[in-house]
């Protein structure tokens, strides 16, 4: 009697395993599909003339882009939103957060065991390469640091262009990871334009004497709670 029940619960045991092996199978070839749907999207949209490719507003779960670290040969299709769903498909772009392009924090998230594993081998200086529809734009890796879920002030808005990684931490921790792994890049082309535009201001000071540019300070008060990937 004890020896066919233990033969039943190990064949139930083994159904089980197959079961789970299944829908792990089915959940990452979902999000293989979508990422090479994501990749074939962004090329379609970047081979279309530059004015057809901007976009005001993306709609959540729709394309935003494709980050790439070459440094730790990722890349990766990135989606606005940063709802479960979205994050199984690949990176999510966070809403309320900047754009490429735009003045303030671009805020990226992703799964620690999926999409964001390799950041655990990032270092100062890493270049990283986020293209949109307007076009690529290159940052460069300043810090890491750990910080606790509750710590949103990562995700809040800055005072110059910005790219903010977050995911879960420790990388390999069983369940619900206790902390939050955070990359700060800073916009190398926003400061490359900037350095141009001041030694081109440096040639000619009596027009911009004439003009009297400035350019205004934006805040915005956090008004969400940034729940990143467990």
């Amino acid at each position: 009697m004890f020896s066919s029940l233990a033969r039943w619960m190990q064949r139930i045991s083994i159904a089980a395993g197959f079961i789970i092996l299944g829908y792990c199978g089915a959940d990452w070839l979902n999000s293989r599909m979508q990422q090479a749907a994501g990749n074939r999207e962004l090329d379609r949209i970047l081979n279309q003339k530059p004015e057809t490719a901007v976009q005001s507003a993306i709609p959540e779960g729709d394309l935003v882009g494709k980050m790439e670290i070459p440094n730790l040969h990722l890349s990766a299709v990135v989606f606005q939103g940063t709802t479960d769903k979205i994050l199984d498909r690949g990176i999510g772009h966070l809403d309320g957060s900047a754009f490429p392009g735009e003045t303030g924090n671009v805020v990226l998230a992703a799964h620690r065991d999926t999409f964001f594993r390799s950041l655990r081998n990032i270092h100062q200086g890493d270049e990283i390469t986020f293209t949109t529809p307007a076009g690529p734009r290159e940052y460069e890796v300043e810090s890491t640091e750990i910080v606790d879920p509750t710590d949103i002030s990562v995700a809040g808005e800055t005072a110059s262009p910005t790219l903010t990684l977050i995911t879960c931490y420790p990388f390999y921790f069983v369940g619900h990871a206790p902390k939050r792994f955070i990359v700060k890049a800073r916009d190398m082309d926003a400061e490359n334009s900037t350095a141009r535009k001041t030694s081109s201001e440096e040639q000619a000071p009596s027009r911009i004497a004439s003009s009297h540019l400035q350019t205004p300070e934006e805040s915005a008060d956090l008004t969400y709670v940034f729940r990143a990937s467990q």
